[in-house]
This record gives C-alpha cells, sequence and structure tokens, in this order.
C-alpha cells in the first residue's frame, strides 16, 4: 500500500515538532491537499499520541507513520499507536527486521549504495536518500542504473517546490518534506499554503 500511495502523490510530510493538540487540523489540511503518507519523528513532543491522533482522525487511504526510528522497541510503540510506516534514518538491520516483522512498511536512510542493497535485502519498501542537499540529483541517477528496477529512492532534506525539477528527471518517485512544509508554530493554514505548493509542483512535474 505505501507504493500505492506514493504513485498516487509521492510526498511525504515530515512533521517534526508537532504537538498533538494540533495534529488533527494539520492532518486534515494535508490529506485535502492531497498527502497520502504522513511522519510523525519521535524526537517530537508526544509523538505516540499525534500518530494516534492522526490515525483516528485521517481516512484509511492515508498511511501514517513515525521517523527517527532508532530501535525495535520503538517499532512496537508505533505499532500499538496505530502507525504503519517505520521512517529511519539509518539502515540498523535491528530495526528493520523488528519493522518487517511487525508488518509494518519500512523507509530507512540510506547514504551510499552498499547501504542501499542491504536495506532492500532486509525488505525495505521505500529508499529515503538523506541528506538529499549534500547527495543531489547526479547520484541519484548513478545508484538507479545499478539498485533494481522499481526501487523508490525518497530524497529527504532541503527539497522545495522549484527544485523538484532535477532530481524527478533523475527517476525519483517521492520525496520527503520537513521544514519547507511543516515547522513548529505554524497554523494550519499557514501548512495548508506550503502544502498546495509543494502539490502543485509535483502534479506538475509528473
Amino acid at each position: 500500500m505505501l507504493k500505492q500511495a506514493l504513485a498516487q502523490n509521492g510526498l511525504i510530510a515530515i512533521l517534526r515538532g508537532l504537538r498533538p493538540q494540533e495534529a488533527a487540523a494539520i492532518g486534515e489540511v494535508l490529506y485535502a491537499a492531497g498527502f497520502r503518507v504522513i511522519e510523525v519523528p519521535l524526537n517530537s513532543p508526544e509523538p505516540y499520541d499525534s500518530i494516534r491522533i492522526l490515525r483516528s482522525t485521517l481516512p484509511a487511504d492515508c498511511l501514517i507513520g513515525a521517523g527517527t526510528v532508532l530501535t525495535p522497541e520503538q517499532v512496537e510503540q508505533v505499532k500499538a499507536a496505530g502507525g504503519q510506516v517505520i521512517v529511519m534514518p539509518h539502515s540498523d538491520a535491528k530495526v528493520l527486521r523488528a519493522a518487517k516483522a511487525a508488518g509494518l512498511y519500512l523507509s530507512p536512510g540510506v547514504a551510499t549504495p552498499t547501504e542501499a542493497f542491504a536495506a532492500l535485502a532486509e525488505g525495505a519498501d521505500v529508499l529515503k536518500m538523506f541528506p538529499a542537499e549534500q547527495m543531489g540529483p547526479a547520484v541519484v541517477k548513478a545508484w538507479l542504473a545499478v539498485l533494481p528496477a522499481g526501487t523508490i529512492l525518497a530524497p529527504v532534506g532541503g527539497i522545495t517546490p522549484d527544485n523538484m525539477q532535477v532530481f524527478i528527471d533523475a527517476g525519483v518517485k517521492g520525496f520527503g518534506l520537513g521544514s519547507g512544509l511543516f515547522k513548529p508554530g505554524m497554523t494550519p493554514e499557514d501548512v495548508a499554503v506550503n502544502a498546495k505548493a509543494y502539490v502543485a509542483a509535483w502534479n506538475a512535474l509528473r
């Protein structure tokens, strides 16, 4: 279902710093704009509460996940909160295996082809290329030439509506969007404006 969601809209909302009391309103504006994958990093305030609220608020075709997942224990806590996607900044095999054993979708962070192949061997669904600013579209193109056909690379870090084109031209089929979409203190109206700009750019480029 993760790949289907990204085929519909390849933009992943990363809501670092989201608070539970604003989760429902921000989730609703993101869904209305077209987002179908929303991630709450675990270094946010009370992240499991936000995950629980987003899952109970939004329709079933919107996947809710956790980011900055670092341990197998956190995988279990995400699942208990209703989370469906595990996003990691790294590729720790223990965490990958825990996520697959729990039946969750998995997007580990990779920064080299070696890490990418190892993550795919552990069952990764989507590879998070992080940090995208450091790697760039030339790296995307080189990786996709050797990775298995159909591999989804999602650059994360510094992605704006204006710089998506070069990555899409290189073969990217998804992006993780952080502070350009949401920062702590933004109102739902602020997030709606940013979300619409990203979705408009994505639709125009795709």
